[in-house]
């Protein structure tokens, strides 16, 4: 499967490293494909891996994570053309600075995975691998088993491919 990672930070890199070992063809959509950034990204993960604009990741991705600051998803959803019938995996939280303190920017009327449903119509948007930080995402080997990972949305038709997929890089996919 061809997965369209939009970012390609350290939570982007991670999942691409993750899910390329796991047999996917990992395309890193960013802002500047020739970026120091995006190279090492791409280079990390290996010959199934490659970097790209975020328009054509979203067109190329058959599943497409979103692996941005929050301040950035919206402007890569419109960049990525939209999204409208794709799985999304929306990895954000909705955090900004104000103040100089670093707080939620919305979570009290609604939540992250519905502003981005919202910016991303027609999408089949996931809400998974937020709670947990990089570098687990890159190892999910706990000496106690498999940690959780909580997977919303209510597509109940797409659900099973985001849950396998959060298997395949070692979590336990629970169906919140």
């Amino acid at each position: 499967m061809k997965i369209a990672i939009i970012g390609a930070g350290s939570v982007g890199t991670a999942l691409g490293k993750a899910w390329s070992r796991a047999g996917h063809d990992i395309v890193f959509g960013v802002r500047d494909p020739s970026s120091s950034n995006a190279i090492s990204a791409a280079e990390s993960v290996g010959a199934k891996a490659r970097s790209t604009t975020v328009a054509e990741a979203g067109t190329m991705g058959e599943i497409v994570v979103l692996a941005t600051p929050w301040e950035a998803t919206e402007s890569a959803i419109g960049a990525a053309g939209g999204l409208a019938g794709k799985i999304v995996i929306d990895c954000t939280n909705p955090l900004a600075y104000r103040d100089g303190e670093l707080g939620l920017a919305l979570g009290f009327d609604a939540s992250g995975g519905e502003q981005v449903a919202g910016w991303a119509p027609g999408a089949h948007v996931f809400k998974a691998l937020n709670q947990v930080g990089y570098l687990a995402m890159e190892d999910a080997k706990f000496p106690d088993g498999f940690p959780a990972m909580f997977v919303a949305g209510d597509d109940a038709e797409r659900k099973p491919v985001v849950l396998h997929l959060m298997t395949e890089i070692g979590f336990e996919a629970v169906d919140a």
